[in-house]
Parts: structure tokens; C-alpha cells; sequence
């Protein structure tokens, strides 16, 4: 398992290495969530609209954004040195146009809201700093470390191969915190183990380059949507939904089927190919628009159920028919998965004519 923490998400994802040339499969489909670095951020910003109030912050935010830039700047540096080890407060300098904003503000100091909020964690130094003790700044952390942790504990409770997991690497700029770092072994030590390699930061950057270098080193991913085109069916009474029911040359046709290639989480290797063929509703059809669709669950049935939305669309061109040419007119699609885009293309097998189109097969 790889978690990759970052500034705005953590993002997880579960390979098994199949041979001696370190090549992968995926066993999990990628996945995560909102619970970077900037979390904690947002927690010093309510900590400081709880101590001086929201309309202040919101106000210093508006009309002094380099300021704020500024006093966020020094939180940032304080919050990247930040231990669980260490006994010492934590110094954080509020910028002049702070203190003196507040004071016209609020015709108070900000001495005074400090001890106001009258917290052990928080202090006003005599050096003009607010002063934040250790404990502090770990609860700062605490809401982004405990959806961490969650959804670290989802994936494995809930990987077909748990059982197989070993390691835990945790990669990223965020995985540098000391505070992290205890907080995932703490939790899962006793699961797998827990490695934090030598340039955390760069581990990512590093994977993107070999993968460049040989995209071949991932065998097989899992798919994160499911993938399909929107088509007609065969009306079936008693099954299909009346108002899906539409006539085409005096023909019955189930509306807005969602005609599923791949299911989420399903697993596909690099190269693995579905054909499907399908015949135009109407017979001296000038062309024929087929619509990708793709959805976070795999038992939907219609393009119109909740969540499916469309990722692209190809528009076939349809010559008149020879005389000649007997039965029914067939396009064949073809959907190409495995790699980081999903391939995707539409054949006119009476003229040979094809029109492809390209899906991001990792983001949807």
C-alpha cells in the first residue's frame, strides 16, 4: 500500500509486485480524499476566528491579503517543524497590521482576546507572539489524521487481498510531519509494516519518471468508474421502465440503457479489449452519436440513474448503403483499458470508416 500524502489530498493505492522486474498489478482501485496538509491550515484559521472572532479574520483576510499570506506563511514553517516529541511552545509572529487592525477593529488588543479565550493551550508571549503549546498544534493535526487513518482503514477492511498487504509506504511533502509519521505507525504498526523511505517529498516524482521511462511496469490496474455507452435496447414489457419506451420505425425501444463495458473496481490488464456491436435504430441514418458514460457504481442500469455523467462522445459519419448490401448495418466500439487512458473507438463495418476517442482512465 502506498499512501501518498500531499498539501491538498492523500491518495491511496494497493500494488502487488508479480516478479522479479518489479512489475506491478493493482489490487484496490486508487482512491482517497481531502485530508492534505491544507486541513490543518484551515484549523489555525477557526482557531484564530474563535480567538478574535470571524468577522475580523474574514475582514484581515479581504482587505490585507499579503498580510494573511504572511501570517500564514509563518504557521506553515512552525507546522512543518512540528514533533510530537518536543515540550517546547511554539512561537507564531501575528504581522503588525494584525495587532494594529484588531486594536481599530475591536478597540481591544489582541493580548486581551487571547486571555479571553482563556485556553492552557494558548498563550500571548511577552515577545508579541502567540504562543501555542505543543498539544495545541497536535489537535490542529487531529481532524486530518483521523480521516487518514479512516480511510486508510477502509481500504485494507475492505481489499479483497488484506491478507496480502505487507508494507505501508507513506510518500508525499505531508509525510515529512513528524506528527504523521507517528500517527499512521501508532495506528497500523501492529497491521502491516510501516516504511518511510529516504526523501519522502521526491518518492512520487521519481515513480512518475520510471514509470515514464517504462509504462509497461504496471501490468494491471482496477478500474475506478465503470465505463459504458448509452444505446437502445429491445423494449421488454414488464421489465424495461414505460417511460423509457420509444418507437423507431415501428419498432419498440428501451431509451437511455446503460450498456456497461467495465465495472468499477474491476480488474483490467494493459491491452484488454471489449468489441461490442450494435445496429443503427433507423435505417438510412446520416450518422451515429455514441455517448460514454461513466459512474462511481456498478449496478446502474440507465444513463439517467443518479451518478452517471458523460466522459465523451464519438459522432460516426454514415454513407448511404450500396443496393447491394445485405442485412443489418453494424458499428462495431471497441473500449482498450489498462493504461492511464481509456481508448475508445467506433467502426462503420460496412465502409471501414473508424472515429476514436481518448478517456482519462485514472480520473474519470
Amino acid at each position: 500500500m502506498v499512501v501518498d500524502c500531499g498539501g491538498g489530498t492523500v491518495d491511496i493505492t494497493v500494488h502487488e509486485i508479480t516478479d522479479e522486474n518489479g512489475t506491478i498489478k493493482e489490487l484496490h482501485k486508487a482512491t482517497g480524499g481531502p485530508y492534505g496538509s491544507v486541513g490543518i491550515d484551515l484549523e489555525f484559521e477557526k482557531l484564530l476566528a474563535d480567538i478574535f472572532g470571524t468577522d475580523f479574520i474574514e475582514h484581515f483576510k479581504n482587505k490585507l491579503p499579503a498580510a494573511f499570506v504572511d501570517l500564514m506563511v509563518a504557521f506553515e514553517a512552525r507546522k512543518r517543524n512540528a514533533s510530537p516529541f518536543k515540550i517546547t511552545p511554539i512561537n507564531i509572529a501575528l504581522p503588525f497590521s494584525f495587532v494594529h487592525h484588531y486594536k481599530k477593529m475591536k478597540n481591544s488588543t489582541v493580548e486581551n482576546a487571547v486571555k479571553k479565550y482563556n485556553s492552557k493551550e494558548i498563550k500571548w508571549s511577552s515577545q508579541g507572539m502567540l504562543r501555542l503549546e505543543p498539544s495545541g498544534m497536535t489537535n490542529l493535526f487531529q481532524p486530518t489524521l483521523d480521516a487518514i487513518r479512516l480511510h486508510v482503514a477502509h481500504v485494507l477492511d475492505t481489499c479483497e487481498s488484506s491478507s496480502a498487504i505487507s508494507y505501508l509506504f507513506l510518500v508525499g511533502g505531508f509525510a515529512e510531519s513528524a506528527i504523521l509519521q507517528k500517527s499512521i505507525r501508532d495506528a497500523f504498526s501492529d497491521r502491516l509494516k510501516v516504511i518511510i523511505p529516504q526523501g519522502v517529498s521526491l518518492a512520487i516524482l521519481k515513480g512518475a519518471v520510471q514509470f515514464g521511462i517504462d509504462p509497461t511496469v504496471v501490468s494491471s490496474r482496477r478500474s475506478r468508474l465503470t465505463y459504458g455507452v448509452g444505446v437502445l435496447n429491445r423494449f421488454i414489457h414488464g421489465t424495461h421502465p414505460p417511460d423509457k419506451l420509444v418507437v423507431k420505425d415501428s419498432v419498440e425501444w428501451c431509451a437511455d440503457v446503460f450498456d456497461k463495458f467495465v465495472l468499477a473496481d474491476q480488474s483490467v490488464c494493459v491491452g484488454d479489449t471489449v468489441i461490442r456491436r450494435y445496429t443503427p435504430a433507423r435505417s438510412g441514418q446520416a450518422c451515429s452519436v455514441i455517448h460514454i458514460y461513466c459512474s462511481e457504481r456498478d449496478d446502474v442500469n440507465f444513463i439517467t440513474d443518479p451518478g452517471v455523467k458523460r466522459c465523451g462522445t464519438l459522432v460516426l459519419d454514415l454513407p448511404d448503403e450500396p443496393k447491394q448490401s445485405q442485412g443489418k448495418r453494424e458499428i462495431q466500439t471497441i473500449m482498450i483499458f489498462g493504461d492511464t487512458e481509456l481508448k475508445v473507438s467506433a467502426m462503420d463495418v460496412l465502409t471501414g470508416k473508424c472515429v476514436k476517442a481518448e478517456v482519462d482512465f485514472l480520473n474519470g
